[in-house]
């Protein structure tokens, strides 16, 4: 690791501009410049536009959905109706919009003024109004009332006991936009309903233009954080340009959101295609906002609205704000919003994300920060199947389709029809190694933003569908210890740490400094029977005069196998330590004094893994939801769990080969699947 400070660390690795601009954050929030009484807006001279895109007919939903979808979707809905909500793709609970938390003006919880008792995520998740979006559907595909009813009194509850910028769920100006863009969408599908009443029309455009103008006075926050907070922000600014046309501040709005949406597309996205925060889950988030803010640019029907006001007294809709599309009003979004840079990185982002999905499952390797983010969920499909947005951006930034499903039908909702070509995901040309029917990914990057894991030469592993060798994931940002995010740690992923050191420096929950890279290449191989073979490296450990070296071999029978080498300079004994984590199957050991074959049995039949170690002797350990489950010696509750998203943990098998030597040492790993 670097000697030097800390501040040094992060000016070298963070960069002036990012430093500098939450610097600046950090000054205004202690000179209170961010504490400005909110404007008091009448809605008297400008209309909420809700036709700004045509909805797809129900017809073509339930074609791609079928009954079950259908049947899947309306249950759902009725869950909301009566009160619970699915957080992160978990199980129901109780939605809960009126926070705990004493109700004082935002920037006291963030200079600890005001503190929030637990995990601040779980006051935000439900205010995401990401639910909305399933009563919106359910109300398009069944016309019943239950549905709008249900979400207007929420939102009433939400605007009567969350008043702009007091309360936790102003904190956070991405929060705020991404609430934004879900009730813009929600108000677009509920614009027919009878309880679409006037005064609530209004009051829903009075809460977007309030949320709009929380965004501006602290985008220099979410610029210093050179992520999806710059997006997310920037395209509810959009979005907000674009459903209030006639609003004061909607051309700088517009303006600011165009801007910083394309400065974010350009450098948040590298020449691989891989997101700068370094995760599946953001990577996902990161095109589904793309694809948002180019369905607002795209559909005609957002150029034009017309108020009508000749309603006829006993109009059963009297009073109610009546849009049409036949007065020309421009639309703020003209042209082509997304600079040429922009649409290069979209479409190199789009080919990554397709590199990276098991077509089987519609699953990906669950790669770096996974906080459960999922902005516009308008899909049946569960909340790990990535093929809903791999479908929408395959078809508006590479102009092809992926195979059919009921994933199709968030291209429906945003626009994106089918191309007439295809490309076949699970034989994507890419850098990952592929058997027939296995594949994996090796974890190899060069950093050019802060990483959220430190996970080099991490190995994840798919066959038939099935996630074999897998990334833990998060869990929980906000917990205590020993939860304070802990999976980010490399011990955690599959790979190898020596002297039970990270391999970069951890400075906090979010943070990592003295960024090491990764390096990859293809090896030409004569033997017929190898498909593939990568070797990699890293010298994260190279203060320990430690290099770590993997190859990575795929035969053509599904065979796997992997080889460590641990070259050292200095003669010390250390301790290294080859980690797997394995899903939570039926297993049986055989130790064999050089190596050991483990046996699971998954349900696509039996798999034989076998380990060893050139150094004797080596010990071997599996551990279970935090108890050792074979081998001996002590375990942390940490280990042996694998979280598919946010708050969410089940039981794994964590797998540990430890040597000790003075000398090289080489660990071996071979998978063996059946025919």
């Amino acid at each position: 690791m670097s000697p030097l400070p800390l501040p040094l660390k992060a000016l070298r690795d963070l960069g002036l501009e990012q430093l500098g601009l939450y610097t600046l954050y950090k000054l205004g929030l202690r000179l209170g410049l961010f504490r400005a009484a909110p404007q008091k807006l009448t809605t008297d001279n400008w209309s909420l536009i809700t036709d700004y895109g045509s909805l797809p007919s129900k017809e073509s939903i339930l074609k791609t959905i079928g009954a079950d979808g259908k049947r899947a979707l309306l249950n759902e809905a009725n869950e909301i109706v009566g009160g619970q909500v699915r957080l992160f793709g978990g199980p129901p609970v109780a939605l809960q919009l009126t926070p705990k938390a004493s109700l004082v003006h935002w920037t006291d919880y963030e200079t600890g003024k005001a503190k929030i008792d637990g995990d601040v995520k779980m006051i935000w998740e439900p205010a995401r109004f990401g639910w909305a979006t399933v009563l919106a559907r359910a109300y398009h595909l069944s016309g019943d009332e239950k549905y709008a009813e249900s979400f207007w009194t929420q939102l009433g509850t939400f605007l009567a006991t969350n008043p702009p910028h007091r309360g936790p769920n102003w904190i956070s100006a991405q929060e705020v936009a991404l609430r934004l863009i879900a009730l813009a969408f929600a108000g677009s599908l509920f614009r027919k309903a009878d309880s679409s009443t006037e005064p609530r029309t209004r009051a829903l455009a009075q809460a977007i233009a309030q949320h709009a103008e929380r965004i501006p006075p602290t985008l220099m926050y979410a610029r210093s954080q050179n992520n999806n907070h710059l997006l997310s922000e920037a395209a509810g600014l959009i979005t907000a340009a674009t459903v209030l046309p006639e609003h004061p501040s909607a051309k700088k709005w517009l303006a600011l959101g165009c801007k910083w949406f394309n400065r974010a597309l350009e450098k948040q996205i590298d020449d691989f295609g891989e997101y700068s925060q370094h995760s599946t889950n953001y990577h996902r988030v990161m095109l589904q906002l793309a694809l948002w803010v180019r369905f607002l640019q795209k559909n005609p029907t957002s150029l034009y609205r017309e108020e009508t006001k000749s309603a006829k007294p006993n109009d059963e809709r009297e009073g109610r704000l009546r849009l049409s599309h036949k007065t020309s009003r421009p639309s703020p979004l003209r042209g082509e919003i997304f600079s040429i840079t922009a649409r290069k990185n979209l479409q190199r982002a789009s080919h990554w994300l397709a590199s990276m999905l098991d077509s089987a499952s519609g699953g990906v390797p669950n790669l770096g920060a996974n906080d459960g983010a999922y902005i516009l969920p308008l899909t049946i499909c569960r909340f790990a199947d990535f093929r809903p947005v791999m479908q929408s951006a395959a078809r508006a930034f590479l102009q092809y389709d992926i195979s059919p499903g009921a994933w199709d039908e968030m291209s429906l909702w945003l626009g994106n029809p089918p191309i007439g070509r295809s490309f076949d995901a699970e034989h994507y040309a890419a850098d990952n190694l592929r058997g027939r029917e296995s594949w994996a990914y090796l974890r190899t990057t060069r950093f050019t933003s802060r990483p959220g894991h430190a996970d080099l030469l991490h190995l994840d592993l798919w066959w038939r569908g099935l996630n074999i060798a897998r990334d833990a994931g998060t869990y929980t940002y906000n917990a205590d210890y020993p939860w304070s995010n802990p999976l980010t740690s490399a011990d955690f992923h599959n790979t190898v740490t020596v002297d039970e050191r990270d391999q970069m420096t951890r400075v906090s929950r979010f943070l990592y400094l003295d960024w090491v890279n990764a390096y990859a290449r293809t090896l030409i191989e004569t033997d017929e029977k190898i498909l593939s073979k990568v070797q990699a490296y890293h010298n994260a450990y190279r203060a320990l005069g430690v290099k770590h070296e993997r190859a990575v071999t795929v035969f053509s029978d599904d065979f796997w196998a992997v080889e460590d080498r641990l070259l050292t300079k200095k003669i010390r004994a250390r301790e290294f330590r080859l980690h797997w984590l394995l899903p939570d199957w039926a297993f049986k050991v055989e130790e064999r004094g050089t190596d050991a074959l483990i046996h699971l049995q998954s349900p696509r039949g039996p798999i034989q893994m076998r380990v060893a170690a050139n150094a004797n002797p080596f010990d071997l350990q599996i551990v279970r939801a935090g108890a050792v489950v074979f081998g001996g010696g002590e375990t942390e509750s940490t280990r042996g769990w694998f979280s598919p998203t946010y708050s969410q943990k089940e039981a794994a098998l964590s797998l540990s080969l430890t040597a000790r030597a003075d000398s090289n040492v080489t660990f071996q790993t071979e998978f063996t699947f059946p025919k």
